[in-house]
């Protein structure tokens, strides 16, 4: 299985920018995709996810907005952008066994990731 995210770059505050992520060597329709992020110096957090119904973090709801469009791609759209959200952003998909409420927030619950864009979002 392999993870391919696109769409990152420099950006200004107030921009938008879209992500995608498509994955392969695998179905994941009836599984969590979603999206992480890791900022200079921080721990790696959760930025949102879903399988039909998305959820997001606090610092992005309003402004960002995960969609798939079949079962192995998925997209985040990010609008309103901050300088605070510069990151590498991670895509993740399929949750280990067994699951509990909750696990799609925690990255240690996510088989396969992708190999990061990185998102600048200059003041």
């Amino acid at each position: 299985v392999q993870l391919q995210a696109s769409g990152g770059g420099l950006v200004q505050a107030g921009d938008s920018v879209r992500l995608s992520c498509e994955a392969s060597g695998g179905t994941f329709s009836g599984d969590f995709m979603g999206w992480f992020r890791q900022a200079p110096g921080k721990e790696r957090e959760f930025v949102a996810s879903m399988v039909t119904i998305p959820d997001y973090a606090a610092s992005v709801k309003g402004r960002f907005t995960i969609s798939r469009d079949n079962a192995n791609t998925v997209y985040l759209q990010m609008n309103s952008l901050k300088p605070e959200d510069t990151a590498v952003y991670y895509c993740a998909a399929v949750m280990k066994i067994p699951r509990f409420s909750g696990d799609h927030r925690r990255q240690d619950r996510y088989k396969y990731w992708g190999q990061g864009t990185q998102v600048t979002v200059s003041s």
